[in-house]
């Protein structure tokens, strides 16, 4: 089997270093090291990564004046001409002055190297406000919307140093940093920006008739931005516009204010459904799915009157905490936990009769597999787009667990084992949780889907110099698990066994029928779990999250699972086999919906304020 046809059933959302060999996790760690040694030359001090990306690494400092920094370099390892946009971001952020844009402080190269240095805007990026907050109040959200709406608008003449309209191009939450104490918001990553070919009524922009005539005007000069965010025209290659912005804000805004991270999930879960004001949520909806005509005119509402809707009294409510549509687990976990998802997204893609999977798995590289199912997504209904997002947003908390999604003709039926390791995220994590399952239930066909979480820290890795002799654990490599306190009581009756559903068709790994042998054995102790075998030609990865249940059987449980390392040596061929179980099978039962009905903020807030809900 060739390498690119692996990852067949449980597919990564991201490469954690902690998931790369030994001699590729060592690279990274090196060229961190350097770029660090680099800005320390510069005379730049307490550096620290704050990202990386396919393009490159982003870096913070302070300089000897004191101002806090951020220096993004490109990987030297691309093409020239990719590395060249990064040249071009700083050239399209030097034409920009606006008090909550970030200057550009200089462009340099070292070498190769290309480095980019600008101020660094302060708080925390709204993604991650999101996942730790949850659901942005609609008192909040109105607030950012009023700041960002008056930043485009200076985007498209006012604030540009030679009076051409930019196009930011990848807004989103990741790109807008948000200070909590003023709660002011900057706009970052300009890595997407370009001139404005079209301006917003659609008219060719040009400062002089030539460049008309000589203007390349059929052909589209827009840069992809975030699939997750960016409208259907940028999507689809359009001459560039700033109506491209309004559908990366109008995405960020539902993305916010829904506790989600993306803007797929609007027919389902749709702005009117949110507790927002009744015209900004009614504007923001038509923003999302009118027609481009309905949605032209929708964002021209929006920048006229967004300064005035933010006027209107929206203060913070107190609501009912959000119920658990199915349990989750909370526990306080001693190490920090580096979660992981693996999901059977590409049978889901499969399913749903999305154009040139097959054949365009082949050109994928393994650590762009993130990417590359983006670019899938547009073949897909906008909910299931929504669903599998949901399903990527679970895995940037500190979970581990599974689940097993079951679409049939009378409902949906979810099984789930969700532990969360940090009590305080609860709150946003049950918003998470609950999309997900809302999403679910507006999606008919008929099909499973299922997703492990599990700690990449925990992941056994077992090297070999070629795939001609057979992968030898170290002698001191152990499977971790956990142990339960106390017995926890199971009814026999509703064992969700590892066997129970059969083979799943879109594993290629047939383990050796001794693994499978102590696979069967374990499935009669009462525990709770994952494992997943992922084996690469000279790598293979197991990757598991275990919960014995029964104290009492610990040295049976551990006894199988050194069992199962001590037959990994009899592992032939490569692929992904995987096994999940839950502790009990306690099913939740939903209905199929269109959409959640309408709920407005109050028109009296006050009186709401004097008698909140219990």
């Amino acid at each position: 089997m060739d390498y690119p046809n692996l990852q067949q059933f449980y597919i990564p959302e991201e490469q954690s270093i902690y998931l790369l060999s030994h001699g590729d996790a060592q690279k990274l760690k090196d060229w961190v090291s350097l770029c660090k040694q680099q800005l320390q030359q510069l005379g730049y001090q307490q550096i620290e990564l704050i990202g990386k990306g396919a393009f490159g690494f982003v870096f913070g400092g302070i300089a000897r004046d004191g101002r806090a920094l951020v220096f993004k370099f490109s990987r030297i390892n691309l093409p020239q001409h990719v590395q060249d946009r990064l040249e071009e971001e700083a050239f399209m952020l030097g034409q920009v002055d606006h008090p909550q844009v970030p200057k550009l402080v200089e462009f340099q190269r070292i070498g190769r190297q290309a480095i980019m240095v600008m101020e660094r805007a302060p708080g925390v990026d709204l993604e991650e406000w999101s996942l730790r907050e949850g659901r942005i109040s609609p008192r909040l959200v109105t607030h950012i919307a009023a700041q960002l709406a008056e930043i485009l608008s200076r985007l498209r003449y006012q604030a540009i140093s030679d009076q051409r309209p930019v196009v930011h191009g990848d807004i989103k939450p990741s790109n807008v940093m948000f200070e909590s104490n003023s709660e002011t918001v900057a706009l970052i990553d300009w890595g997407s920006s370009v001139y404005a070919q079209l301006d917003a009524g659609g008219q060719f922009v040009s400062n002089q008739v030539m460049d008309l005539m000589s203007g390349d005007l059929q052909n589209s000069n827009a840069r992809l931005g975030d699939v997750y965010f960016i409208g259907s025209e940028q999507l689809n290659g359009a001459l560039s516009s700033p109506r491209f912005d309004e559908q990366g804000l109008a995405g960020t805004l539902y993305a916010l204010a829904s506790g989600q991270s993306c803007r797929f999930g609007f027919q389902a879960i749709p702005a009117t459904a949110l507790g927002l004001p009744i015209e900004f949520a009614r504007v923001l909806q038509a923003m999302l799915e009118g027609d481009q005509k309905q949605r032209g005119e929708a964002g021209d509402y929006f920048l006229r009157n967004m300064a005035n809707m933010a006027k209107n009294l929206v203060i913070d409510l107190q609501e009912a905490p959000e119920p658990h549509l199915i349990p989750i687990w909370s526990h306080q976990n001693r190490q920090e936990i580096e979660t992981v998802a693996y999901s059977s997204r590409k049978s889901f893609l499969r399913e749903e009769g999305v154009e040139g999977v097959e054949e365009s798995i082949k050109d994928i590289d393994d650590v762009q597999f993130d990417r590359y199912y983006k670019n899938f997504l547009q073949g897909m209904g906008e909910t299931e787009k929504a669903f599998l997002a949901s399903i990527s947003r679970l895995g940037k908390y500190p979970v581990v667990g599974g689940l097993a999604v079951r679409w049939q003709k009378d409902g949906v039926y979810i099984d789930s084992c969700l532990n969360l390791h940090d009590d305080q995220l609860r709150p946003s994590f049950v918003s998470s949780v609950n999309n997900m399952v809302s999403l679910a239930r507006a999606i008919y066909r008929q099909g499973v889907f299922k997703c492990c979480f599990f700690n990449a820290k925990d992941t056994l890795h077992i090297e070999r110099e070629d795939s001609s002799i057979p992968f030898v654990p170290a002698p001191d490599m152990q499977i971790p698990f956990e142990v339960s306190d106390v017995p926890e009581q199971e009814d026999q009756s509703r064992v969700h066994s590892y066997f129970e559903d059969g083979k799943d068709p879109e594993e290629f790994l047939e383990l050796p029928g001794s693994i499978i042998a102590h696979l069967q054995q374990l499935n009669e102790i009462h525990h709770a779990g994952l494992i997943i075998f992922e084996s690469l030609p000279t790598h293979l990865k197991i990757h598991s999250y275990y919960r014995l249940l029964d104290p009492t059987r610990e040295a049976d449980f551990r006894c199988l699972l050194e069992a199962i390392l001590e037959d990994v040596d009899h592992i032939r061929g490569s692929g992904i086999s995987g096994f999940m179980k839950m502790p009990y099978k306690d099913t939740r039962v939903f209905t199929h919906i269109d959409r959640l009905p309408e709920r407005f903020y109050p028109r009296d807030p006050k009186r709401v304020q004097k008698h909140p809900p219990k």
